[in-house]
């Protein structure tokens, strides 16, 4: 079967060309991996294959034997529609996830994304708290990228603030928003610290950078994010204005009790 129809690889096409469209990708700005079924892939790919292998420098025996799709390092999101195979990358966790078979793409030599430590981490620490879990997504969302610079980074207010723009925020994400202070991008140690942040919500903000996400598909993931970042666009338009009304956290508990969510605890008053 021709991967080019795999469902996993249409839906990441749609979603890396969306994600450029709302400008939350610009130039080679973000990254996605999404865990794969094997018996899935195997329908698609040769799982013996090893087209070459890739040192992560990292390890994570978790997700030994995982199979990933990846975007690539130094790749644009705007291009991913017009060359899958350069741009995105199948990859199967070895050796305590030190090693990463390419089993599919990447085909001008390149690497997954540098951005893959962080990820991989991620997935363990999703996993550990959803084990359907399946997505990681990092963007640089402008209005959520804009409000690390002015509001407090302090994890409840930043919460608080979010679930207060918008009557759906509460629902969508109601374990709430970590954030973590500027730290260089790239290393094992911010992924180490995001992996930390990822056991206890599934949206981290990386201040004065972007965004982190996880969920159980690319749908879940995308639209979590979108919802942070449209409540962030209505916090810096009111934000120099006198607030005359809001959402209450009496409205807030009514909203948990009508759709069943349960907001993170202390995070109401």
């Amino acid at each position: 079967m021709d991967i080019m129809n795999a469902d996993f690889l249409i839906e990441l096409i749609r979603t890396t060309t969306n994600m450029y469209a709302h400008g939350w990708d610009e130039r080679n700005g973000g990254n996605i991996s999404v865990l794969l079924d094997e018996k899935e892939a195997g329908k698609y790919l040769d799982l013996t294959n090893v087209i070459r292998t890739i040192p992560t420098g990292f390890t994570a025996k978790e997700l030994d034997g995982k199979i990933f799709l990846v975007t690539g390092t130094g790749k644009y999101f705007k291009n991913v529609q017009y060359d899958p195979a350069k741009n995105l990358g199948v990859v199967r966790l070895a050796e305590k996830g030190a090693k990463a078979e390419l089993l599919w793409g990447l085909t001008d030599g390149g690497s997954f994304t540098s951005e893959f430590p962080a990820h991989m981490m991620s997935h363990v620490s999703r996993l550990a708290a959803d084990p359907e879990s399946r997505v990681v997504m990092h963007c640089h969302p402008a209005n959520l990228l804009a409000m690390s610079f002015v509001h407090s980074l302090d994890e409840r207010e930043f919460t608080r603030t979010l679930w207060r723009m918008c009557t759906e925020c509460v629902i969508v994400f109601p374990d709430g928003v970590n954030v973590l202070p500027w730290m260089l991008c790239g290393t094992n140690e911010i992924g180490e610290a995001t992996a930390e942040k990822m056991k206890t919500a599934r949206l981290c903000v990386w201040a004065q950078h972007g965004v982190y996400g996880a969920g159980r598909s690319l749908d879940e993931t995308f639209g979590l994010i979108e919802t942070a970042e449209k409540a962030a666009e209505i916090y810096l338009k009111i934000a120099h204005l006198p607030v005359l009304n809001t959402i209450t956290d009496g409205e807030m508990r009514l909203i948990e009790k009508r759709y069943g969510v349960k907001t993170r605890e202390g995070y109401l008053d």
